[in-house]
């Protein structure tokens, strides 16, 4: 009796598809969590992969440019990583825009300013970070993820994910505080950053020690953010929102 061979369905070709994509993207992912180059058997336990999934995935994100396979037999993220870099930073301008507001909150005089971007369901992705001038400061740095549910930042990325409301605002509608939620010992302030069309670009704060967050310096830091966060959205082609004093 003859054995029929029955084709894969097109729904069980797509799904293996989508599988392989997530699998490459967790590798390029811990690479870039990684801060250095990667073991395969790191890699391994970092991903949950076996060594052989790893290494059929490697050698295809190594021929495109996403990884290379230094020398010493560790991986690391390869050229492409810093190409789709530049491209994000070109199509949304977002140095020319919010990198100047940093520098010129840090000239102020503020707490370490910051800017975060929403990354998944879960957490936030710090994009640009400025240390203060101050003798002690918290520890973020750009690249870093932070729980999207904790913090300044985070309240903003969540209250304004849908964009700027319709709806009149006051300034303090516009502020967010935390003192000692992510970290007992750090306190920050937030402001949203809008785009074109209101779209919710990204949130930005300052943070530093939670004794350096008295009520006069936290009031003084709130008037600088709003004008910070004005500035970034308008050179964005984005439209601050007409506030009220109520």
């Amino acid at each position: 009796m003859s054995t029929v061979t029955v084709p894969p369905s097109e729904s069980a070709e797509k799904n293996d598809g989508v599988a392989a994509v997530d699998r490459a993207l967790l590798i390029a992912t811990s690479l870039a969590n990684a801060g250095s180059a990667l073991t395969l058997t790191e890699l391994s336990l970092r991903t949950g992969m076996y060594k052989s999934t790893l290494l059929r995935l490697l050698a295809s994100l190594e021929k495109a440019g996403l990884v290379v396979h230094r020398n010493d037999k560790r991986y690391a993220l390869g050229p492409l990583a810093f190409v789709f870099g530049r491209s994000f930073e070109q199509t949304n301008g977002l140095q020319d825009a919010i990198q100047p507001q940093l520098v010129w909150l840090v000239n102020q005089g503020t707490e370490s300013p910051s800017f975060h971007v929403r990354h998944d369901d879960d957490n936030r992705l710090c994009l640009m970070r400025i240390d203060s001038n101050h003798s002690t400061l918290d520890r973020i740095r750009p690249g870093d993820q932070l729980p999207l549910h904790r913090g300044a930042p985070g309240k903003v990325l969540t209250s304004f994910g849908q964009g700027l409301p319709a709806k009149p605002l006051a300034a303090e509608d516009l502020l967010f505080t935390s003192f000692g939620e992510r970290d007992p010992l750090c306190g920050a302030i937030a402001a949203p950053v809008f785009g074109p069309s209101a779209s919710l670009v990204g949130a930005m704060s300052v943070s530093g020690p939670l004794e350096r967050f008295s009520e006069l310096a936290v009031s003084r830091m709130k008037s600088l953010m709003l004008k910070a966060a004005q500035e970034a959205t308008e050179s964005l082609g984005g439209k601050w929102p007409a506030v009220h004093n109520g």
